[in-house]
C-alpha cells in the first residue's frame, strides 16, 4: 500500500478550500436539528445568518422529545397536535409507535387493568390493519407474562430507556420532515461519508485517519459535535 505521512496528509487537507459561510451553515443546521435553541439563536446573531426556522419551533420540538423520554406520552401527543395535527393524521405508523409507548408505560407502572383495556380499545384494531403492528402489539403484551428478570432480551428491551429514546427520535424526525428539514444533521451525514471514504481509501493506502478521536483536532471537532462523530464513525 502507498503510505501517506501525517505532514503530507495535513497539507492536503488544508489545501481544500471551504468558505466560512458554508461552515457556519453546517453548524447552524446541526444546532437546529439537535435542538440547541439558545446556542442557535446566539450563533445566528454572531455569524450573521438568518434563522432557518422559527426558533420557538425548536423549543416545541424539544419539549415533545423530552416528554416521551420521561414517559409522558399523552403530553407529547397533545403538544404534537398543537404544533401540527397533520403529523399524526398522515403517519399511522408513528401514531402506533406512540400508542405502543403509552402501553409500555402502563405496564412499567404495573397498571395492568388499564394496559389491557388500552390495548384492546386502541391498539388491537390497529393490529388488525397491519401484520407489523400486530407483531409489535404481541411483543409488548408479552411484558405482562414475564417479570423483568426473566424476560427475553427482545421483550425486556421495551422497558429500557433506549426504547423511549428510539420513539422520541422517530417523532423528532417526523416533526423535522413536516417542516421540510432534514431528519439528520448534515454534519453527521458528512461524517458518515468521511468514514465510508476512509474505508475505501484504506484498501489502497496507509494514512492518518480523520475518523479517530486523536485526529479530530485537525477538523476542530469538539463536544457536542464529538458525540455525532463517534456515532458516525462507529
Amino acid at each position: 500500500k502507498t503510505e501517506i505521512h501525517k505532514e503530507e496528509w495535513n497539507r492536503r487537507l488544508h489545501e481544500v478550500q471551504v468558505t466560512k459561510r458554508d461552515l457556519n451553515r453546517l453548524i447552524m443546521d446541526y444546532l437546529v436539528i439537535e435542538g440547541y435553541k439558545s446556542a442557535a439563536e446566539e450563533f445566528s446573531q454572531e455569524a450573521g445568518l438568518p434563522p432557518p426556522v422559527d426558533f420557538e419551533s425548536i423549543e416545541s420540538r424539544m419539549n415533545i422529545r423530552e416528554a416521551i423520554q420521561r414517559g409522558d406520552v399523552e403530553d407529547a401527543i397533545m403538544r404534537m397536535n398543537d404544533l401540527n395535527p397533520e403529523i399524526l393524521d398522515t403517519n399511522p405508523a408513528l401514531y402506533f409507535r406512540l400508542q405502543q409507548q403509552k402501553l409500555i408505560e402502563y405496564i412499567r407502572h404495573n397498571r395492568v387493568a388499564e394496559a389491557l383495556q388500552f390495548a384492546q380499545e386502541e391498539l388491537a384494531p390497529r393490529g388488525e390493519e397491519s401484520p407489523e403492528f400486530l407483531s409489535e402489539l404481541e411483543r409488548t403484551m408479552a411484558l405482562l407474562v414475564f417479570d423483568s428478570a426473566s424476560a427475553p432480551a427482545g421483550i425486556s428491551e421495551l422497558l429500557s430507556p433506549a426504547q423511549r429514546v428510539k420513539t422520541a427520535g422517530e417523532v423528532n424526525a417526523a416533526i423535522l420532515e413536516s417542516s421540510s428539514q432534514g431528519k439528520e444533521a448534515k454534519l453527521v451525514g458528512l461524517l458518515k461519508l468521511l468514514s465510508w471514504g476512509e474505508a475505501m481509501l484504506s484498501e489502497r493506502a496507509e494514512f492518518p485517519r480523520v475518523c479517530d478521536p486523536n485526529s479530530w483536532s485537525v477538523l476542530g471537532i469538539n463536544e457536542p459535535l464529538g458525540r455525532s462523530a463517534i456515532a458516525a464513525c462507529a
